[in-house]
C-alpha cells in the first residue's frame, strides 16, 4: 500500500518546468476503502477545484481513480488532504501512486462511473440521518420540511438498497423514483452536498408513506400517515413499521397493559425488547445509565442498540426486560424515527417485527399476512428494501463497546486477512446467529445477521445472503467452509452444493475469529466456552481452552463432561442441565420428580456428554432457583448474571487436573453445593458460581503457561457475552500477568462463526 508519506516523498523529487517554468506534474493514485456512496467524489472535485489541481476522479469497481496535475507542492498537499480531511463517514485508503505523463487537462472533472467485476468493491453501509438533514427536516422554510426519507451523501440507507455495483442509482431500489427538477440539479452540482447522493429524493418525487389500519380506509398521504401512526401508538396501539432495513414492531415503552399485549400476540413474555428514546425531554438520561464508552457507541452513526444498566424510576414500563437490570437502548437513526418520537414525545418500543428467530420481515404483504394479529395497524413506504438488516447490538465489557449482533450500519465488515488465498471460499457460519462470510485473495466479507436458521424463511434469507454477496463481489466461490456438526443447516447446504467442502470445528473458528482480530499475537491460549459444538471425539464440547493459532490449534484445557438428559431439549430446559450435573456426583436433585427422565439417564438414552459452559450456566440458573424453562435462547445465563450483578461471594475452589487424555480439566462438583445452599440468598450463590469459574478459568490459564510459557489468553465464544464473568477473568487474568484479549469488532458469540470458518479453513491454503 502507498500511504501520504510515500506520495509525498515522491513529489519531493524534481520534474520538468512547464512553459511558465513552475515545478509540475501528473499523478496517479488509486484509492480502497470506504470511498462510495460517502461523498468521496465531491470531496475530492472541491479539493483539487480549491487547490487549482487539474485532472478527474472516476468510480471504478469499488475503487476510486484520482487523476491530478499541477505544480508539485500544490499536489503534495492534495495528496496529503486526500487522507485527512475526508468526509467523516470515508475511510480511505491510498493502494498506489504513480507519476504519469502530463495530459494537459482544462480542469478537474468527475467522470462516470466504470463497470467492472466488483471484486474490489467496497459496499457503503446504511447511517444515520446527519445534522444537516435534521437541520431541514425541522426547517419550515427547507423543501423537505418534515419529510420521512431526506438523506444526503453523508447518511440514509446504502447497503439495504444496492441491486448491484457500481454504486450508481440505477442500480438501486431507488431507480424507479424519477428526480423532479430540484433534486436533479442538487444531484449533479459537485458543490451540493447531494451529489450523486444515490437516494437523493423530496416530497415531489421521492417516496411516500401510507398508513393502513384493519377496518379503516387507507391514509396515503405522508404527512397524514404518519399522523395517523402518532394517534394510534398514543391510543396504546402497537404498529408495524417499515424502516430502513425492515420492519419494527413500535408501541409505548410507558405502558404497562401494551408491553403485555405486546408480549403476548408475540408469544414472547421474557426476551427483552429495545427502547428508542425521543432526542427531547431528557428520558435517556432518567432511563440508563452510561459511562463513556456506552454512551460513544450510542451517538456512533452506526446507531446501534446499546445494553446500559437501568434507573430505578425511570418511567418505562417494568414489562421491558423482565428478570434483567439492563436494557437495550437507542437513538433514531432515519427520518421517519425522528418524526415518529418527535410527535409521539416518549419512549417507544423498537423490536423486530418477525416471528421469534427469524430475520425482519421487509415486505408490505408479508408483514400485514404473518403479523396481522399483532400489529393493529401498518405505516408502510415504498422505497424497496432489497436485503433484510436487524439493527446491531452492543454492550460495554471490560472497558469497551463489543458487539453483540452485527447488522444495520456495522455490515457487510470488510475485513484485510493476514493471509492470501489461492483460491474464493465462502463459509456458512453457525445455526444460530448466523453469518455468512465470503473471502477471496486477502479480502473478507462478513454479512449482517441472519439469526437462527431453524425456519424457511431464515434459510431463504441464508441462501440470498450468499447469492447477494457472490453477486455484489463478483466472485466465484470454489469451496465452502462449514460447521463440523453434520446436522447445521449451512453444513447441509454446503454439502449438498456440489464444491469441495471444508469441515472446521465449532471452538477452533471461535478461537481463529479472536486470533485474525488480533493478529499480532503469535501463540494464544483461548478459552471457547458457549453453548455446545460437536467436537473431534463426538461429543459436545463448550468449555475448551486451545492452545495455539490458526490451523494449529490444541486442546489444552477442558470442563468435567456431564450428560444431557434429551439432549437438544435441554437448550431450553435449564433443568435438565441442572439434573444433568447433579445426577453426575451422584447428587438426588429432582429424581423423583423426573423419574422417567432420570431412568433414560441411567440408560444414556438421548443423553449426550457435554462440557460446555453454557449448559452450565444454564443448570446453575436452575439451581439457584431462577427458572426451569427458558422462553428464548440464552435466558438463564443472563438471568442468573443479573441477579448477580450487585452481589460479591468468595470463590469455592474447584479442582484441577490432568485428564485422562491429557487435558487440564476444571471440576465443577463443589459448585452444586454453593448452588443449592438454602441458607444463602440466590444472589450470594449467582455471584459465588461467576467468581468461582473466573478463578478456575484463572487456574486454567497458570497451569498451561507452566507447561508451555503462553501469556496471551484469549477470550471468545457466547458465555463471554457474560460482562460479570469477562470482567472478573479479565481482572484476575491480567493482574496474573496475562496478556488478555476479547473479539473488538467482531461478536464474541456465533456472529464471528463464519469468519472464524474463514480464517481456520484458509490457513491451510496459504
Amino acid at each position: 500500500m502507498t500511504d501520504a508519506r510515500q506520495t509525498l516523498a515522491m513529489l519531493d523529487a524534481p520534474g520538468a518546468p512547464d512553459a511558465a517554468g513552475t515545478d509540475t506534474a501528473a499523478c496517479r493514485w488509486l484509492v480502497e476503502g470506504r470511498v462510495q456512496g460517502v461523498g468521496f467524489r465531491p470531496f475530492v472535485y472541491r479539493l483539487a477545484r480549491a487547490l487549482g489541481v487539474r485532472g478527474f476522479v472516476q468510480n471504478r469497481s469499488g475503487q476510486v481513480v484520482v487523476v491530478g496535475e499541477g505544480p508539485r507542492q500544490m499536489l503534495a498537499r492534495f495528496a496529503r488532504a486526500l487522507l485527512e480531511q475526508a468526509p467523516p463517514l470515508a475511510r480511505p485508503r491510498i493502494v498506489s501512486c504513480a507519476e504519469i505523463g502530463m495530459a494537459r487537462h482544462d480542469e478537474f472533472a468527475i467522470l462516470a462511473s466504470e463497470d467492472g467485476d466488483g471484486a474490489g468493491a467496497h459496499l457503503p453501509p446504511d447511517c444515520f440521518c446527519c445534522d444537516d438533514c435534521l437541520r431541514e427536516l425541522n426547517d419550515p422554510d427547507e423543501r423537505r420540511y418534515r419529510y420521512p426519507f431526506n438523506n444526503c451523501t453523508q447518511c440514509g440507507p446504502r447497503y439495504t438498497l444496492i441491486a448491484r455495483l457500481p454504486y450508481d442509482r440505477a442500480n438501486t431500489s431507488m431507480a424507479g423514483f424519477a428526480m423532479c427538477a430540484q433534486c436533479r440539479a442538487e444531484y449533479e452540482d459537485p458543490g451540493n452536498r447531494r451529489f450523486h447522493a444515490e437516494p437523493v429524493a423530496c416530497p415531489a418525487c421521492g417516496p411516500r408513506l401510507v398508513c393502513r389500519m384493519p377496518g379503516a380506509a387507507d391514509v396515503p398521504d405522508t404527512a397524514d400517515a404518519l399522523a395517523a401512526c402518532v394517534r394510534q401508538l398514543a391510543a396504546g396501539g402497537i404498529v408495524a413499521v417499515k424502516g430502513v432495513g425492515g420492519y419494527h414492531l413500535l408501541a409505548d415503552a410507558t405502558d404497562d397493559a401494551v408491553l403485555a399485549r405486546l408480549r403476548e400476540r408475540k408469544r414472547r413474555p421474557h426476551k427483552p425488547v429495545a427502547v428508542m428514546f425521543p432526542p427531547q425531554g431528557g428520558w435517556l438520561e432518567r432511563a440508563v445509565t452510561l459511562d463513556a464508552a456506552a454512551r460513544a457507541a450510542l451517538f456512533d452513526p452506526v446507531r446501534p442498540i446499546v445494553l446500559a444498566p437501568m434507573r430505578a424510576q425511570s418511567g418505562l414500563s417494568a414489562g421491558i426486560a423482565p428478570g434483567l437490570k439492563e436494557l437495550g437502548a437507542m437513538l433514531p437513526y432515519s427520518p421517519l424515527h425522528y418524526l415518529l418520537l418527535q410527535h409521539f414525545g416518549k419512549p417507544l418500543v423498537v423490536t423486530s417485527a418477525n416471528l421469534s428467530g427469524e430475520p425482519v420481515l421487509t415486505e408490505a404483504a408479508e408483514v400485514e399476512a404473518r403479523l396481522g394479529e399483532v400489529a393493529d395497524g401498518f405505516l408502510h413506504h415504498d422505497r424497496p428494501i432489497l436485503r433484510p438488516a436487524d439493527d446491531s447490538v452492543l454492550r460495554v465489557i471490560a472497558g469497551k463497546a463489543r458487539p453483540l449482533r452485527l447488522g444495520r450500519g456495522a455490515a457487510p465488515v470488510e475485513w484485510r486477512l493476514p493471509f492470501a488465498l489461492r483460491r474464493p471460499l465462502l463459509a456458512t457460519g453457525s445455526q444460530m446467529k448466523n453469518t455468512i462470510a465470503l473471502a477471496w485473495q486477502d479480502r473478507a466479507v462478513i454479512s449482517p445477521h441472519i439469526g437462527d436458521l431453524g425456519s424457511p424463511r431464515a434459510q431463504a434469507v441464508f441462501e440470498q445472503a450468499i447469492a447477494d454477496l457472490l453477486a455484489l463481489y463478483g466472485v466465484t466461490a470454489q469451496a465452502i467452509a462449514c460447521d463440523a456438526h453434520p446436522g447445521y443447516a449451512g453444513s447441509r447446504w454446503a454439502m449438498a452444493i456440489g464444491l469441495p467442502v471444508l469441515k472446521v470445528q465449532h471452538h477452533r473458528a471461535h478461537a481463529s475469529a479472536l486470533a485474525a482480530e488480533h493478529s499480532d499475537v503469535e501463540t494464544w491460549l483461548a478459552f471457547a466456552w458457549d453453548g455446545v459444538g460437536l467436537g473431534d471425539d463426538g461429543t459436545l464440547w463448550g468449555g475448551e481452552g486451545l492452545l495455539g493459532r490458526p490451523g494449529r490449534w490444541t486442546r489444552a484445557a477442558t470442563l468435567r463432561p456431564f450428560c444431557l438428559p434429551g439432549g437438544e431439549k435441554a437448550a431450553r430446559a435449564p433443568w435438565r442441565s441442572a439434573a444433568g450435573a447433579c445426577w453426575e456426583i451422584g447428587h438426588p436433585w429432582r429424581i423423583e420428580q423426573h423419574a422417567a427422565v432420570h431412568h433414560a439417564w441411567r440408560r444414556q438414552l438421548n443423553c449426550p456428554r457435554t462440557s460446555a459452559a453454557g449448559r452450565l450456566f444454564d443448570a446453575a440458573a436452575a439451581l439457584v432457583g431462577l427458572l426451569d424453562e427458558a422462553s428464548h435462547e440464552g435466558q438463564g445465563p443472563m438471568w442468573l448474571e443479573a441477579a448477580a450483578c450487585n452481589e460479591t461471594a468468595a470463590p469455592v475452589p474447584l479442582p484441577l487436573a490432568k485428564n485422562a487424555v491429557g487435558l487440564w480439566q476444571l471440576d465443577w462438583a463443589p459448585l452444586v453445593g454453593a448452588l443449592t445452599d438454602a441458607t444463602q440468598c440466590a444472589a450470594w450463590r449467582a455471584a459465588c458460581f461467576h467468581s468461582s469459574l473466573a478463578h478456575g478459568l484463572l487456574a486454567q490459564a497458570r497451569a498451561v503457561r507452566r507447561e508451555t510459557g503462553v501469556r496471551h489468553v484469549g477470550l471468545c465464544g457466547g458465555v463471554f457475552q457474560n460482562r460479570l464473568l469477562s470482567e472478573q477473568a479479565v481482572s484476575l487474568l491480567e493482574d496474573d500477568g496475562f496478556e488478555v484479549r476479547m473479539p473488538e469488532r467482531l461478536p464474541c458469540n456465533d456472529g464471528a462463526l463464519s469468519f472464524g470458518q474463514l480464517v481456520e479453513a484458509g490457513s491451510g491454503q496459504c
